[in-house]
């Protein structure tokens, strides 16, 4: 990736050269940066004020009580951890609460800490178990209630109405969201566990 951005910048200076242009490539240079670094302190400030909440929650026991009320929908997404791993399912709705309001880069250490604990619980350790794969279909689509991070976006490249992909972005989302389900859920039909076979003293299965 670094090789491509690095051919870019050549290609831009080379032509504007030619061209005459040479100002315009410094300028929109500088003014590009000068974007990015206020879309990246707008993100910044959107992401701490959204990881402040979630870790209050995380203290105060609301994370348990999430997943008290996402129970029937565990036992249905993820049987494994439902009978064998609370701890996954605590993991799963931070998961789930980041991914809803946006926040993907703090989605990310939740999704990780989900996926050790469901480590834990996999019988076959060198291949993903169905829960596993749910997870990661789920992550995939990135359901989104409230797009934090990409109204921070919009709000730091001036728009006027940055709010206004909240409905769009819900209804996409939800749709990706589950079709992820329903074809993790018939993969699953398809591609049974396999149960590994014992290996007796011999080597010979």
């Amino acid at each position: 990736m670094n090789f491509i951005w690095l051919f870019l910048i050549i290609i831009s200076i080379i032509f504007g050269a030619i061209n005459g242009k040479l100002n315009d490539v410094v300028n929109s240079i500088m003014s590009g940066a000068e974007l990015s670094i206020n879309i990246a302190i707008g993100i910044t400030g959107v992401m701490v004020f959204w990881l402040g909440i979630m870790k209050v929650a995380e203290k105060s026991g609301l994370v348990e009580k999430i997943s008290d009320i996402l129970k029937p929908a565990a036992k249905f997404l993820f049987p494994e951890a439902y009978k064998e791993n609370k701890k996954a399912i605590g993991n799963i709705a931070m998961n789930f609460s980041a991914n809803a309001l946006g926040l993907s880069n703090a989605a990310t250490p939740m999704g990780i800490e989900a996926m050790k604990e469901l480590q834990k619980i996999n019988k076959e350790k060198d291949s993903a178990s169905d829960s596993m794969c749910m997870l990661l279909a789920m992550n995939t689509a990135g359901f989104q209630l409230i797009p934090a991070t990409v109204i921070a976006v919009l709000a730091a490249s001036g728009s006027k109405n940055p709010t206004e992909i909240i409905v769009p972005t819900l209804l996409v989302t939800s749709f990706a969201f589950l079709t992820a389900i329903f074809t993790a859920k018939i993969m699953q039909k398809f591609f049974p566990p396999q149960i590994e076979s014992e290996v007796n003293t011999d080597g010979n299965n």
